[in-house]
């Protein structure tokens, strides 16, 4: 799976690794960029191709078809990688090349004919490489938590935390597998969903039973659900409830969700699921069985709601290979600053002047600490790392054009990946960077109604007035502000700038942040000063 070079042939600061996931319906394709300072990576191009191996003879075999199917995918693939500079190709086969009695042959195959070396992995370390990959994109703090990922011939479920999977497994049975066995013949009736309700529970039972033996009568805090079917029900949930467009990285739903659209899918022919505009017609055959295992999972481990993760197998395959080569240390190292890394990796990739960022947040710091019960009430104990991110991004937009940046900066902010951040934390910290200048939220503002709750929007008004008033000062490359002091007497609201060098009148500075008397006049009724 990895090619056996010693980190000093890579040079770069940054490197192209490409993880490759030979899976029972699809093969896919991740590049990523490591960036060997970060000791962290970006995904920045994926790709998949539906090759179906888990189609067999009578006697099990991969037929001919598939193999050409995957054989065809696997030199595209290759030829990507070959024309954009990537270092390493990592490649690892599932279920459907384990189980079949001529996968070692298939794997000698793709060697000769592409020279992609396979590895052809087992099922618990298929679930410790999604562990990994969960890990590097979410945020656990000091949470045990359960992660289920099903695929198309086997279904891995993982209770672990930040610093160790503690117990791994892995189930034979998936979508395809299940629908080839037992839904050949088109649509399910509620009677057979019963059925195969049960016949699920016995064959996820070892591995519920593992899971509830190792977390020692302690309920983990979370289910996390990964992959394909995941995030196929999550669009179908999200549609459903006729919310807006969601990113479903972090995406949360209720068991009742779920149960809502599987009723309305089994009441379906299958002719009509190939309609729904979010379904692929391949994903559309096996979606009520990936729904049947994800609803029977939740009910046996007693979860009314899980968490969408987009991050499983190929982001695992780049965390493993970052483990070998030494760039990070252990498991720990992936989890100790993701928030703080991904901002700081979203700032550098839309050019953000890192210089100018820090003397914004350290006026920004300062103005928080000097306006509690004035401009917040210091309730929310995640107030100011939002306010620190968003005060390392609000500045993004200019990487589209400087005419309305704040706009731009809202929609990269939103749209980027924002790595141990929830879907409510991405929003307020791009709402914060809109707010920073021009007008205050309307309510036909789509950036206002993305808040989901008036405590978040409260947060935004707070944070974007702090952020409004740092950015106002900062109007020259170098620093030339020592501190800010603030004070509150009656209606006044006094701002006295202290230079670093008292050659410094500091009146560009002075002028702009005059221009903030209004907002603060207007949200918090208090008559600016500026000394």
């Amino acid at each position: 799976m990895i090619l056996k070079q010693d980190l000093r042939y890579f040079q770069e600061k940054q490197i192209l690794v490409a993880s490759i996931d030979i899976g029972t319906n699809s093969t896919h394709l991740l590049v990523a960029e490591i960036n060997l300072g970060l000791k962290s990576f970006s995904i920045k191009f994926t790709d998949k191709s539906t090759t179906r191996l888990g189609e067999r003879d009578e006697e099990g075999n991969l037929t001919e078809e598939s193999i050409q199917r995957a054989l065809v995918t696997l030199k595209r693939f290759k030829e990507y990688c070959k024309s954009n500079g990537v270092k390493q190709i990592v490649t690892a086969a599932t279920s459907a090349v384990r189980e079949a009695p001529n996968g070692q042959d298939f794997i000698r195959r793709v060697l000769d004919e592409t020279d992609i070396q396979i590895e052809m992995i087992s099922g618990s370390e298929e679930a410790r490489l999604i562990y990994l990959g969960v890990l590097s994109g979410m945020s656990f703090e000091d949470q045990s938590f359960i992660i289920i990922d099903i695929g198309g011939g086997s279904t891995e479920l993982i209770l672990a935390d930040k610093k160790d999977a503690i117990a791994l497994t892995s189930s034979r049975i998936g979508a395809v597998r299940l629908k080839n066995d037992f839904l050949n013949k088109g649509s399910i009736t509620s009677g057979r969903s019963s059925f195969l309700t049960t016949f699920i529970k016995g064959s996820l039972e070892p591995s519920v039973r593992k899971i509830k033996s190792r977390s020692k009568g302690d309920k983990p805090l979370s289910m996390i659900a990964t992959s394909g079917t995941a995030t196929s029900l999550g669009n179908l949930i999200s549609d459903d409830l006729g919310e807006s467009k969601q990113k479903l990285h972090g995406y949360k739903f209720k068991r009742e969700n779920l149960q809502n659209v599987l009723e309305k899918l089994i009441k379906l022919p299958v002719s009509e699921i190939k309609k729904i505009p979010s379904l692929s017609e391949r994903r559309a055959e096996i979606i009520i069985p990936g729904a049947l295992i994800l609803n029977t999972a939740m009910e046996m481990l007693n979860f009314d709601e899980l968490i969408i993760s987009e991050r499983a197998l190929r982001e695992g395959l780049v965390v493993d290979w970052m483990l070998r080569k030494g760039i990070i240390k252990n498991e720990l190292n992936i989890q100790g600053n993701i928030r703080k890394t991904t901002i700081v990796h979203q700032a550098r990739k839309f050019g953000v002047d890192n210089t100018r960022a820090e003397k914004v947040i350290d006026i920004a710091f300062q103005i928080y600490d000097q306006t509690k019960n004035i401009f917040h009430s210091d309730n929310d104990p995640k107030a100011k790392e939002l306010l620190w991110a968003a005060s390392n991004l609000y500045n993004c937009g200019k990487y589209v054009n400087v005419g309305s940046y704040h706009k731009h900066s809202w929609y990269l902010i939103k749209n980027c990946e924002l790595l141990g951040y929830s879907e409510a934390e991405t929003n307020i910290i791009a709402s914060i960077a809109r707010y920073h200048r021009k007008t205050l939220p309307k309510k036909r503002h789509e950036s206002w109604q993305n808040l989901i709750s008036k405590e978040d929007k409260t947060l935004v008004l707070e944070m974007s007035l702090i952020l409004r008033l740092a950015a106002a000062l900062d109007q020259r490359p170098d620093k030339v502000i020592s501190s800010v002091q603030i004070k509150l007497q009656e209606n006044n609201l006094s701002f006295q700038l202290l230079p670093l060098d008292r050659n410094h009148d500091l009146l560009l500075e002075k002028w702009n942040l005059g221009l903030c008397r209004n907002v603060i006049k207007e949200l918090k009724n208090l008559e600016l000063k500026v000394i």
